[in-house]
Parts: structure tokens; C-alpha cells; sequence
């Protein structure tokens, strides 16, 4: 199918909470090996390769985006992969923070070097990659939030036996994990920002009935931590866009006022999509809509006729961009995404014409 000429800018009209004359689609994220499924071509193995291996791998990804019609391309390398001992959350892991002495000992102070270390060679690629396309950019950076950060580190269940027994130490934990984002983001944005036009980050703060943690919790140890990677980034001339799943109405004032541009995440099973656009319309651009269920679960005929009604419903409401409530992992089945990317682009076409 035909898709239209990609153009950035109209994505960044959107970050303003205006209409653009082109409604842009957006996701979080497309696993590699989706694409792989997609394109049916090997290019996950090209990750752990040689550096012409990966750079081959990252034509592959980019490309991707830039043939469906994506005016940017989503790319985070995630910071909690860069922490001695991480992965409590990831893996399942045992907690590599469990008392104020392991807390004191841990190497904070050598984790920034680590994560460019690691990243900055893919970052390097990425950029590489995403200036062969005059009017693409990218969107994302440092991968991973604070919240799911300290998670990898002591594990969830332990962090709300310790936010009763020993919240000192929580706060603590907090405390060093935002300044170690601070650090990190700072040098993104100085070294690495270049080809990116909008920030992001990923922080789940909830599931489908409530908050992870207490609301209070969340304004104390969280979300000032979302006010300085805010600041930086709107430092640097780029809008923000928090990722948050869950039910997070009750914190979601004390997030907007933390400056955010755009707000993605949406599961149909919490409320319909157009109910954050109508509660938040009106000072943020809202990202997503079609819930992954239906990408998994429904035919073609009943995704594309969903992404019509979506869009048709949400479209005036200032900032929009059409796209999953979540993400693209590896097991949504092709003929699902392209239903719903391809009724996307039929109707972007038709709106603005190339």
C-alpha cells in the first residue's frame, strides 16, 4: 500500500496539542522480532553480531518504519540493562538493593559511563541511519522509568514491604535513581540527542484497577523525579511524552503539572481511549487508541473499521496520533498490525494527499 511522504513536523504540531493538517501514527515501540516476522528476514541475529551486522540490523529497523508510514521512529536503549545486578523486573531476579549498607555500597557513580559504554555505539547507528530520510526523526532516548528502575533493582514485592518497614531507604533508592537519570539524560541530550525530535520515557505506574504504589507514594518519590527529566528535555527544545499502563487517573494531575506533553497507554479494559481525551484533551496530545486486544483478537475488517471510528472520535480534540493503546511485541499477528496501519495511512493519504 501506498503510504504518505513521511514528515516529522506534523508529529510536533501534534506535541503542541494542535490539529496538524496530517493526523501522524505513533508506537511506542515494534519489537524487533515482529518486524523480523514482517519482513521475514533473519535481522534479530544481527543484533549480537559483528558492527556491520548490527548496522545492517539498523537499516532493517528504520526502514521499517519509514515504509509504513511513520514520520518518526521510536528508539530507547534502556538504562536498567547498564545496572550491576538489575533485573528483578525484567527477569526475575533476586534484589541487588536490600539494606541501606548494599543501598551505600552499590556503584552508583559508574553506571553513566557503563550505559554510554553500551549505547552510545547504538545510538551512533540510529543516528546514522535516520538522517538517509530528510523528513524523519527520532523519538524516545534513555530507556526505561524511574519507577520500573528501582523495581529491576529490590523487586516490587519487597519495595512495598520496605516502603512500610524502612521508608527512609525507599526514599533513598528514589533519590539515586533520579539523580542518576538527571546524569544520564544530561549527557543524551549533550552527545546523543541529535536525530531525535521529541523524549520520552516508559513508566508503569499502574495495572487495570489502581496504582502500583499509594498515590502518595507516587507524588513523593516519583514524581519529582518526572519534573527534572521534564525540565531537561524541554531545556533542549524537544516536547516530552510520558508512557504510563494502568489505571493512573488519581496521580494524573500531579503528572500534567510535571510539564508533559503527551500522555500514551491505553487499555480498553480501564476506560476508552477517548475518555483520557476528553479528560486531558485539552492540555496534552493523547497517543494511541486501538487496544492490543483487538490486534490480536479481531478480524481485519472489524481493526480497520475500529481505527475509523477512533480517529473520527478523537481527531478535533487538538493533539492526536493514531496507534496502539501499548506496543507491537513479537506475538500481534501481522495481518492484525497491518490492518490497523494501513487504515491509518488510507485515511492520511486521503486527509492531506502525499
Amino acid at each position: 500500500m501506498r503510504v504518505p511522504e513521511p514528515n516529522y513536523r506534523f508529529f510536533l504540531e501534534a506535541m503542541k496539542n494542535k490539529k496538524p493538517e496530517r493526523m501522524p501514527i505513533y508506537e511506542h515501540n515494534i519489537d524487533a522480532g515482529f518486524i523480523e516476522k514482517a519482513i521475514q528476514v533473519p535481522m534479530t541475529e544481527l543484533m549480537n553480531g559483528t558492527p556491520a551486522d548490527q548496522k545492517k540490523f539498523m537499516k532493517y529497523y528504520v526502514d521499517f518504519w519509514v515504509n509504513n508510514g511513520y514520520d518518526t521512529v521510536s528508539y530507547e536503549r534502556g538504562i536498567p540493562l547498564s545496572c550491576p545486578g538489575s533485573g528483578c523486573l525484567r527477569i526475575h531476579t533476586q534484589p541487588v538493593l536490600t539494606t541501606p549498607e548494599s543501598v551505600e555500597a552499590y556503584p552508583w557513580d559508574k553506571i553513566e559511563d557503563m550505559y554510554f559504554e553500551q549505547n552510545g555505539p547504538w545510538f551512533e547507528m540510529f543516528a546514522e541511519e535516520i538522517f538517509k530520510h530528510d523528513n524523519v526523526r527520532g523519538l524516545g532516548g534513555p530507556g526505561y522509568g524511574i519507577f520500573e528502575t528501582v523495581q529491576d533493582l529490590v523487586d516490587y514485592t519487597e519495595l512495598c514491604y520496605l516502603s512500610v518497614d524502612d521508608p527512609e531507604m525507599v526514599q533513598d533508592i528514589f533519590n539515586r535513581v533520579i539523580d542518576l537519570y538527571e546524569r544520564i539524560w544530561s549527557r543524551f541530550l549533550r552527545d546523543y540527542a541529535e536525530p531525535y525530535c521529541v523524549c520520552r520515557m516508559g513508566d508503569d505506574l499502574g495495572f487495570a484497577t489502581q496504582t502500583l504504589l499509594p498515590h502518595d507514594n507516587i507524588r513523593q518519590w516519583i514524581i519529582p523525579g518526572y519534573k527534572k527529566i521534564v525540565d531537561l528535555v524541554h531545556a533542549s527544545g524537544r516536547p516530552f511524552i510520558l508512557h504510563s499502563c494502568g489505571k493512573i487517573f488519581d496521580v494524573m494531575e500531579d503528572i500534567l503539572a510535571t510539564g508533559i506533553d503527551a500522555k500514551h497507554s491505553n487499555e480498553d479494559n480501564i476506560a476508552p481511549f477517548h475518555t483520557w481525551v476528553e479528560r486531558y484533551g485539552d492540555r496534552i496530545c493523547n497517543l494511541g487508541g486501538i487496544d492490543m486486544n483487538i490486534l490480536c483478537l479481531e478480524t481485519p475488517e472489524n481493526i480497520r473499521k475500529k481505527v475509523f471510528e477512533t480517529i473520527e472520535e478523537n481527531i478535533d480534540f487538538g493533539g492526536f496520533a493514531l496507534g496502539c493503546g501499548n506496543s507491537i511485541p513479537d506475538y500481534i499477528p501481522v495481518e492484525g498490525y497491518f490492518a490497523m496501519v494501513n487504515a491509518a495511512n488510507e485515511y492520511r493519504l486521503k486527509q492531506y494527499g502525499g
